[in-house]
């Protein structure tokens, strides 16, 4: 494989790589606070948290832009401070994928959250264990598959994210073009055979992550 499809396959890895730990890191909590807690506001903050899987990536990409731009509410106060900007750089690829595969977590988590034995968490909180400890040790356990579910869903994501990705990000050689945005480039350029190769690639990929989470999944249980 040339230089530029091996950067472009690393980058691909390493961006989903990163979003998925830090979705696994604040979706998990999300899910379970949408699954088992009651509070004003509960209806909104699901709704924010599963805009991103509706909204077209280019505007998802916009709002980013707006928050996160050097201008931007967010982005403005980091440039003044430390003279940085994450447009046009790998985290800013990270940003856009985080943000548009952090619903699929927090989907398919809470669905498995909320179907988990209620006589369980009762007979848990009955023996005396806190809801911490009953989190750990019965809910989260009980919800596995869906925990692992929703990881695989999401790092896929990451990976074939597009839109969101070449807003924030931009299309720049050797530094944020990711497989998705290099076969856009390739296919833009007229180089189909290089550009056929990064599509198997990534499909035959795509393939053998899910495969290897439906055993692993299967082995778990």
């Amino acid at each position: 494989m040339e230089g530029s499809v091996l950067f472009s396959l690393r980058l691909s890895l390493q961006v989903a790589s990163v979003s998925t730990a830090l979705i696994m890191l604040t979706g998990i909590p999300l899910a379970y606070v949408l699954a088992r807690r009651d509070f004003r506001g509960k209806e909104l903050l699901d709704v924010l948290c599963t805009l991103p899987l509706v909204l077209p990536p280019t505007v998802t990409g916009y709002y980013l832009i707006v928050l996160f731009g050097r201008n931007g509410f967010i982005g403005r106060l980091i440039y003044a401070w430390t003279g940085w900007s994450i447009m046009f750089t790998w985290y800013a690829a990270v940003l856009a994928s985080y943000i548009v595969a952090l619903p699929l977590m927090i989907k398919t988590t809470r669905a498995a959250l909320e179907s988990v034995d209620k006589n369980l968490i009762k007979a848990s909180y009955t023996l005396g264990h806190s809801d911490f400890e009953t989190a750990l040790k019965v809910i989260l356990p009980l919800a596995k598959r869906g925990i692992v579910a929703g990881t695989v869903l999401s790092f896929a994501r990451a990976m074939g994210e597009f839109g969101a990705t070449l807003m924030l990000a931009g299309n720049l050689p050797g530094r944020t073009d990711t497989m998705p945005i290099a076969i856009y480039s390739l296919a833009g350029g007229g180089e189909w055979s290089k550009a056929h190769f990064m599509v198997v690639l990534m499909t035959a990929m795509s393939g053998v992550f899910l495969y290897i989470a439906n055993k692993y999944t299967k082995r778990i249980i």
